[in-house]
């Protein structure tokens, strides 16, 4: 049977990352009297009060014991990528002017700063005009310069790792789903591997460096103004995988952006493309639940909803 981790196990490792976080940031010079978790799902957020700091230090991972050089990258890629954004003056949280534009490492963490951006709590978002904002990001990040790899927000290799995995833990689903989740993902492995096999499929669909991780759901709603924020998984891709899952109404909101900005609008191969990765990335992060047993919660929805769907949904073969 699956080992979930108890809440004193949770609270412990809240607590140890605070630690991290805090000493980093006294080592880099800020004050820091009166620590304060902001969040506490995938990532511990901590604001070093009274400094106007925020360090996010991940702490719900994959490969818990292979994970800080790859860590790093990738928050290396999110630090240059905002920065350059905010360069730009596109409305995005940048890394905080304060410390050194890189990750840090303390006591098997590794983490990142960030100003403090006081919340309009009293804002509802809006995902539909998200949606056609998100056209807007897409248009800005055409030019970034900076290099990316392709899908690495896909993260082939934990899903692979993971469905392999899953025999382990047949409380968190059956043999019968995943068998389709392997099939589907042997199906589609090759196009999330190799740039060239997904060009020689979708040919004419252009990749770009894209937000990676749903930024409809990561506008953050800032007293002065939305911002862009939480490029954790920024990726080159196609825009499609930043729109997976969300739906008809949301993907034509992104359309009448792309009109009105001069882009082009969502391939619908593409957008099956990314919706039946996505559900395989589901399915692969069930795994991630003993880490977070509160997460079950919210993919059992999903996993309930995929087995009603067409296989790889519905992609021709």
């Amino acid at each position: 049977m699956t080992t979930f981790l108890t809440p004193q196990q949770r609270a412990d490792r809240t607590s140890a990352a605070v630690e991290a976080a805090v000493a980093a940031g006294r080592e880099r010079g800020l004050t820091v009297t009166e620590p304060t978790v902001l969040h506490d799902v995938f990532s511990v957020v901590v604001h070093l009060a009274p400094s106007p700091v925020v360090a996010r230090i991940p702490t719900v991972l994959p490969r818990p014991d292979d994970h800080l050089a790859a860590l790093a990258r990738r928050q290396q890629d999110e630090l240059d990528v905002t920065q350059w954004l905010a360069d730009q003056k596109i409305p995005v949280i940048a890394p905080s002017p304060l410390v050194p534009r890189e990750p840090v490492r303390r006591d098997g963490f590794s983490m990142t700063f960030w100003p403090f951006v006081e919340e309009a709590r009293d804002k509802e978002p809006d995902y539909v005009a998200n949606a056609e904002s998100v056209a807007d990001l897409h248009a800005a990040l055409c030019a970034y310069p900076g290099r990316l790899e392709f899908l690495s927000a896909a993260d082939p290799r934990f899903i692979a790792d993971s469905l392999a995995l899953l025999d382990q833990h047949p409380d968190l689903i059956g043999a019968a789903e995943l068998d389709r989740a392997r099939r589907e993902w042997q199906f589609l492995e090759p196009l999330v591997r190799s740039r060239s096999a997904f060009e020689a499929r979708f040919p004419g669909v252009d990749l770009q460096p894209i937000h990676g991780d749903s930024p409809p759901a990561n506008i953050f709603n800032a007293v002065d103004g939305d911002l862009y924020a939480d490029f954790e998984l920024v990726t080159l891709g196609p825009v499609e995988w930043d729109l997976a899952a969300l739906g008809p109404e949301h993907e034509a909101a992104y359309n009448r952006g792309a009109r009105r900005n001069g882009t082009r609008p969502l391939d619908e191969e593409v957008l099956a493309f990314v919706n039946a990765l996505g559900m395989v990335r589901v399915i692969a992060t069930l795994t991630l639940v003993p880490q977070l047993p509160e997460l079950m919660e919210y993919l059992k929805p999903a996993v309930d909803h995929w087995r009603t769907t067409p296989f790889a949904a519905g992609m021709s073969t």
